[in-house]
């Protein structure tokens, strides 16, 4: 399998978990910033699609800056999904974390046996 792309806030304790079990299961990846080098909503529409989750997922709820923009009113009034991507695009902090992308997959958030079944 070719590396995947993992993408993290190194702070994020939940991340710092998924990059320590990456590790030790040998899983090859390249490591991005959310912050330092936020996804594009271009990426973002690709992964959503990619991912066959829900688009709501892909937004970090616990987050300071969704419930400072009140971003479940937006969802909750139709937001369309470019509008969405965008919105996700604008800052990295706004996207739930960790992301894992792979050819045909894409993990959101850290769940270990969602994490087993597609990567090892």
């Amino acid at each position: 399998m070719a590396d995947v792309l993992f993408i993290e806030y190194p702070k994020c304790s939940t991340c710092k978990k998924a990059k320590a079990w990456l590790d030790a299961h040998g899983v090859a990846y390249v490591d991005r910033h959310i912050v330092e080098d936020n996804p594009t909503a271009d990426e973002l529409a690709a992964w959503h699609a990619r991912s066959g989750l829900p688009l709501r997922r892909f937004f970090n709820t616990s987050g300071m800056l969704y419930r400072e923009r009140n971003v479940k009113a937006l969802l909750d009034a139709g937001m369309s999904d470019a509008e969405a991507y965008a919105l996700l695009a604008e800052n990295g902090m706004m996207v739930k974390r960790p992301l894992v992308v792979g050819d045909d997959f894409v993990l959101v958030g850290f769940k270990e046996a969602a994490w087993e079944h597609a990567l090892l």
